[in-house]
């Protein structure tokens, strides 16, 4: 998960310079579009926080309490910020903006250290650094995305991470750079038209883009939480190195859920022929451990249970003793 801690601090890092630019030229303009924007980068800020504070206790080691580790704290976390999006940044922007449509007022000008400053190219001024620094932001987190998901299309490589810091970051980018396009739309229509309302609805567009990112980003991570199976390649993998062996007459079932973004547990349910004996089973049994870890170094835990295939048809219990941890 390197890629992912790389992009959260670059993210963070920009986020916080960013909200502060934004709140000194809301609190210089009275600019609500502004004001939106700089809680969308405080929001943003404290959540790469809360994401770094995920990757750190998804690595805590297993215990007695948690035998199979920690590394859903990272798919919580990742949740939490969808719905801090969601409450911080996309209802408190509808709301100002709403706010700001009641009751428009012109950008003010501004007197800093002596110098009289015209409210809207503060505003311009502001959203331009912005945008520079929200798009490297976005472009390290473009490319620690594409090294992990290679060739694949941008939505179906979000359906099918494992990993929700990394799309969290990238999809927070993206839609800070439209907002930021929005905000910069909205100020300038405001001065050219001398119609400050638009400013409001600028809060409101971005208010609603910060809502439905969020609604995004809380389905992807819902999946992740309750557990998903790994990818279909995958599994593919693991019944490649099962047909390798000739004592497996028949793969009943595989079964895998992602206990971390790079944590799966995997559960084999096979038929071995009837004339094998004991001790080459659990030869057998060691091979496939070997083999399927060799396949894909996301697989840590392997369960091979040994089940007739009459009886796994017909829906059968295994005797406790038929499960063997491979």
């Amino acid at each position: 998960m390197a890629e992912s801690t790389g992009a959260i601090y670059t993210a963070a890092g920009a986020n916080l310079a960013i909200a502060a630019a934004k709140f000194v030229g809301a609190f210089l303009t009275g600019s609500t579009a502004m004001l939106a924007e700089g809680a969308h980068s405080l929001v943003d800020t404290a959540n790469q926080i809360l994401l770094l504070f995920g990757l750190k206790r998804a690595k805590k080691p297993a215990d007695a309490k948690h035998p199979f580790g920690y590394g859903r704290e990272v798919y919580f976390y990742a949740f939490i910020v969808a719905l801090f999006i969601f409450l911080g940044g996309g209802i408190f922007a509808i709301y100002e903006g709403a706010h700001k449509i009641e009751h428009p007022e012109p950008a003010a000008d501004a007197t800093l250290f002596g110098f009289h400053l015209s409210g809207f190219w503060v505003n311009v001024s502001i959203l331009g650094f912005a945008i520079l620094a929200e798009g490297y932001s976005c472009l390290v987190a473009l490319r620690a995305f594409w090294a992990e998901k290679g060739e694949r299309g941008a939505i179906t490589a979000i359906q099918r991470s494992k990993d929700p810091a990394l799309y969290t970051i990238l999809v927070e980018d993206v839609a800070a750079l439209i907002g930021l396009v929005i905000a910069m739309a909205g100020v300038t229509a405001a001065h050219v038209l001398d119609q400050p309302a638009l400013d409001g609805w600028a809060s409101i567009g971005i208010g609603l883009v910060l809502v439905g990112m969020s609604i995004f980003l809380m389905i992807e991570t819902h999946g992740l939480l309750i557990g998903e199976a790994a990818d279909p390649e995958v599994v593919r993998a693991i019944q490649a190195a099962v047909g390798e062996e000739r004592a497996v007459q028949h793969v009943n079932e595989v079964l895998t859920q992602h206990l971390g973004p790079s944590d799966v547990l995997v559960n084999l349910s096979l038929d071995f022929a009837d004339d094998i004996p004991a001790g080459e089973v659990e030869r057998t049994v060691a091979r496939l451990e070997r083999r399927i870890k060799a396949k894909n170094r996301t697989v840590t835990r392997v369960f091979i249970e040994i089940q007739a295939r009459s009886a796994h048809a017909a829906g059968g219990m295994t005797s406790p003793g038929s499960a063997v941890p491979a």
